[in-house]
C-alpha cells in the first residue's frame, strides 16, 4: 500500500499546491470543492454528491451491501497574510493555508485513488464515504461549523466508524501521533465589557473607573485555573483582547476584554463559564458593573480506543513501531469532534515538519509542510479503510 500511495507523489504535490495557492475561508470552497469534483471524477467509480454542508463534498465508493466506514479532511483557509517564496504562494490577498488543509484535501483525494484500485482488485463488500468538509475553522451566523453542516445534511448517516488526520508541522515526517482518549479541547470563547461612570481624568474621584475595577477582575480571572478548578482536570482561562479608552485625560466609561475558554470535562467547560462570570462581577462591589457574552465553541473531541488502536496498528504496520508517537494531549479545538460524536472515530496527527531548523507553527504567516508525508497519510488512511472492510477489525460498535 505504502508503494501505491509513493507513486502518487507528484499527483499528491500538484493537488496539494493547486489548493494552497487558491485558498479559501469556511463555506466559500467554491473553486477548492470543483477540484475535488473533478478529481473524483477523473478516478471514476466514485458517487460524488455536492452542496453537502454548504460547500462540502462527498463521494462513496460502494460494492454491495456491508460496513460503512467514512474519512474526512477539512478544505477552508485562514484569513492570513502568507509570507512565502515558494511559487505556490497564495493569489488570494489575505487568505492562506496555514493549517494543512489544503494537504488534508489532497491526501483524501489520494486516498480515494487507493481504494478505487483495491475496490475493482478485491472486489470489496461495503462502503468508503469521503468527506470533503468545509469550514473547520469559522462557524456560521447560526454558530455551525462545517462537520455540524454536513451532519446535518446527513453525511454521517448508517456509518459504522469515522477516521481522519491532521498533518502537524512540528513532528518530524515519518512520525505518526495516535491518542486514545481525548484528542482536542472543547473551546468556549467569551466577550466581557467592565463598565462605570468614567470621567476627567484630572478628578477620578468624581467618577467610577472601569481600568481600576480591571485590576482586581484580571487577578480573579486569572486565579480561576490556579484555584478554582480541580488541579487534576485540564483547563485553561486567556485573555487575547483587552481595549479601553481613547486619550490620555478622560477616564473611559468601558473596559473591553475578550477571551478563550478551553476544557475537556463537561462539568470543568460549564465551571469555566461560571467561575468567569464570578470573576467580572468583582466590578460590581467597586461601584461599577459588567456584561458578558458566551460563544460556545467546539466539544472535546474523543478518540474512540478501538478505532485509535486500528489507526496505530496500521502505522506500525506500515510505517515501523518507531513510528508510532502516543504523546499526551493538546488543548487545541478541532469540530471533528462532533463527527466522532455522531459514530466511533479517531484521527492521527501526521507528523510534517520541514528539517530545516525553521519552526513553522500552524496558524502563522510562514506556515507550511514537507509535502513527503502525504503518500504515508494516503496509505495509512485507505489500509485502515480497507482492512475494515475486509473484516480484519470489527465494528467499533460491538466493543
Amino acid at each position: 500500500m505504502l508503494k501505491q500511495a509513493e507513486a502518487l507523489y507528484d499527483e499528491l504535490v500538484r493537488l496539494r499546491r493547486d489548493i494552497h495557492a487558491h485558498p479559501e475561508l469556511g463555506f466559500q470552497e467554491r473553486r477548492t470543492s470543483a477540484l475535488v469534483v473533478d478529481t473524483l471524477n477523473e478516478i471514476g467509480g466514485v458517487e460524488v454528491r455536492t452542496g453537502v454542508g454548504i460547500t462540502g463534498v462527498v463521494g462513496e465508493i460502494s460494492n454491495g451491501s456491508g460496513p460503512t466506514i467514512a474519512i474526512r479532511a477539512d478544505m477552508d483557509a485562514l484569513p492570513i497574510i502568507e509570507q512565502s517564496a515558494e511559487s505556490y504562494v497564495s493569489t488570494n490577498a489575505g487568505v492562506m493555508h496555514a493549517c494543512g488543509h489544503d494537504a488534508h484535501t489532497a491526501i483524501l483525494l489520494g486516498t480515494a485513488h487507493l481504494l478505487r484500485e483495491r475496490f475493482a482488485a478485491e472486489n470489496l463488500k461495503g462502503r468508503v464515504r469521503l468527506l470533503f468538509q468545509p469550514s473547520e475553522e469559522a462557524q456560521d451566523a447560526e454558530g455551525l461549523s462545517g462537520a455540524s453542516r454536513m451532519i446535518n445534511d446527513g453525511a454521517l448517516d448508517s456509518i459504522d466508524a469515522v477516521i481522519a488526520l491532521h498533518v502537524d508541522s512540528t513532528a518530524p515526517v515519518g512520525q505518526v501521533t495516535v491518542r486514545e482518549g481525548w484528542l482536542t479541547a472543547a473551546v468556549d470563547s467569551f466577550e466581557a465589557w467592565i463598565t462605570a461612570s468614567g470621567g476627567h481624568g484630572a478628578y477620578p474621584h468624581n467618577g467610577a473607573d472601569p481600568l481600576w475595577m480591571l485590576i482586581p477582575v484580571l487577578s480573579a480571572l486569572h486565579g480561576i485555573v490556579a484555584r478554582r478548578v480541580n488541579p487534576m482536570q485540564p483547563a485553561v482561562v486567556s485573555l487575547g483582547q483587552i481595549h479601553s479608552g481613547a486619550t490620555s485625560n478622560v477616564i473611559p466609561a468601558e473596559v473591553y476584554m475578550q477571551g478563550t475558554l478551553r476544557s475537556f470535562d463537561p462539568e470543568v467547560r460549564d465551571q469555566l463559564i461560571a467561575e468567569v462570570e464570578k470573576a467580572l462581577a468583582v466590578a460590581r462591589a467597586l461601584g461599577g458593573d459588567y456584561r458578558m457574552e458566551v460563544l460556545r465553541g467546539y466539544p472535546a473531541g474523543w478518540n474512540d480506543a478501538r478505532v485509535a488502536g486500528w489507526m496505530e496498528q496500521t502505522t506500525a504496520d506500515l510505517l515501523g513501531s518507531a513510528a508510532v508517537d502516543k504523546q499526551r494531549s493538546g488543548m487545541g479545538g478541532e469540530d471533528f469532534a462532533y463527527m466522532c460524536q455522531k459514530a466511533p472515530g479517531a484521527m492521527i496527527m501526521l507528523g510534517a515538519a520541514i528539517d530545516d531548523g525553521i519552526v513553522r507553527g500552524h496558524h502563522t504567516p510562514i506556515f507550511d509542510i514537507d509535502e513527503r508525508c502525504m503518500p504515508m497519510g494516503a496509505a495509512i488512511l485507505a489500509e485502515t479503510a480497507l482492512r475494515f472492510l475486509r473484516g480484519e477489525l470489527g465494528s467499533p460498535k460491538e466493543a
